[in-house]
């Protein structure tokens, strides 16, 4: 194999994190050639609405997903958080990369959430983040803000909002680790797979599988894989309220916390599973059931009414 093709989305953060593959790549096999193919996603063009208004899922993955199946780039990098917990057929993600941090961050002049003041604007299109901001303080005003890194930070600095939340890993990534004002630690729950890459290519594509392998980090997969089984039992996507975090305690045993929120704060129903690494899976889809039945599935069956995708059996 003498070239390489990545399919990438167009960001500053897509691009870094298409690049870092395509530096690694280069470590491991000197003389490839690594190309990055830019390709736009409906994510990408619907920038003046919610999520969670579109419906549907893989609104930041399906174009470069058929851009594989057409075999037009070889793989194709996605943040995991973007990626749904059914991967069209004749796809697989062949490596998940060393995990960055999985946590939120409030970036404001004012300091940390709790910081804010009385009313203040707080700048998201998540409905996840918007949940747990109005469940910690009722106060805020929450506001719609899409875009990429460096727009959601500009338009922070024009003065628009008094704060935003934005993934810690992306901050970092892209060298913003400094504006940071707060990491928010548990109980609050980032997106499920947040600070994750998933590399996703053909399954019949034994070589690019074996090219990939040494950049696989197993401990992070473990985790993944059981936040991303939680997810697929709640039936959700990106655009939908539920928070999750795996993380391994020892060698063998792995910790799962989760959540499903009503968008305006309340209820919010959350839970909590441990046991072995091996039963990662069936603990998210445990979990995703004992939340189920708590009432979590009236608050789904409402979002995924307003224009969601319909839960899974």
């Amino acid at each position: 194999m003498k070239v390489v093709t990545i399919g990438t989305r167009g960001s500053a953060l897509a691009l870094w994190q298409a690049r870092h593959v395509a530096a690694r790549l280069g470590a491991l096999s000197p003389g490839l050639e690594v190309r990055l193919q830019v390709i736009k996603t409906q994510g990408d063009k619907l920038l003046d609405v919610p999520l969670a208004q579109v419906g549907g899922k893989g609104l930041f993955v399906k174009e470069l997903e058929d851009a594989l199946l057409r075999r037009e780039v070889d793989l194709a990098v996605h943040s995991i958080k973007d990626v749904p917990a059914q991967l069209p057929a004749g796809l697989e993600l062949a490596a998940i990369p060393t995990r960055e941090d999985p946590r939120d961050a409030i970036v404001s002049s004012h300091g940390g959430l709790a910081a804010l003041p009385r009313g203040a604007r707080v700048g998201t299109a998540s409905l996840r983040r918007r949940c747990q901001l109005l469940a910690a303080r009722p106060d805020l005003t929450i506001e719609l803000l899409r875009g990429n890194v460096d727009t959601r930070l500009r338009r922070l600095d024009e003065g628009h909002f008094d704060a935003i939340v934005l993934a810690a890993a992306g901050l970092k990534r892209l060298g913003y680790g400094a504006r940071i004002s707060e990491c928010l630690d548990p109980p609050w729950l980032p997106a499920i797979g947040q600070g994750a890459l998933g590399i996703e290519v053909r399954s019949d594509d034994v070589s690019m599988q074996a090219l990939l392998r040494p950049l696989h980090d197993e401990a992070t997969a473990c985790c993944v894989r059981a936040e991303r089984a939680l997810l697929a039992r709640l039936g959700g996507g990106c655009q939908v309220p539920i928070g999750g975090h795996a993380t391994l305690v020892g060698a063998a045993d792995l910790r799962l916390e989760a959540l499903v929120g009503h968008p305006a704060g309340q209820p919010v129903f959350r839970g909590e599973r441990s046991g072995p690494v091996s039963e990662g899976e069936a603990l998210g889809r445990a979990l995703a059931d004992e939340l189920l039945a708590a009432g979590a599935a009236t608050v789904l069956a409402e979002v995924y009414g307003s224009g969601g995708s319909s839960p899974s059996a």
